[in-house]
């Protein structure tokens, strides 16, 4: 088995690199990816602590389940919201997108 330490560094550069794609993607798709990157670093530290520690291992399994369905149904619901601003404005780039102006 892998030390704590490598599956914990492993995990924040996932993050960074999520991290990173959110706040340089233009494109509304991009984003919604980079983020599920973001929440599946946290799904590995949560299996990780949870097998390395002296808790249940199910306890970190459980967590993890939770978070996949609600990835998945943020993303879908997403999805749908961008969808529908892509039917009214023809993008999907973030910085063409102005919903408030008239």
């Amino acid at each position: 088995m892998l030390p704590l330490s490598h599956i914990l560094i492993f995990t924040t550069l996932l993050f960074l690199i999520g991290l990173y794609g959110v706040l340089t993607r233009r494109n509304v798709v991009g984003i919604l990816i980079s983020i599920e990157i973001m929440l599946n670093a946290a799904n590995i530290n949560f299996v990780a602590f949870s097998a390395s520690l002296d808790v249940s291992p199910q306890i970190g399994q459980v967590f993890v389940i939770f978070i996949i369905v609600l990835a998945a149904a943020t993303a879908s619901v997403a999805l749908a919201i961008v969808l529908s601003i892509y039917r009214n404005q023809k993008t999907i780039y973030t910085d063409e997108i102005d919903l408030l102006k008239w």
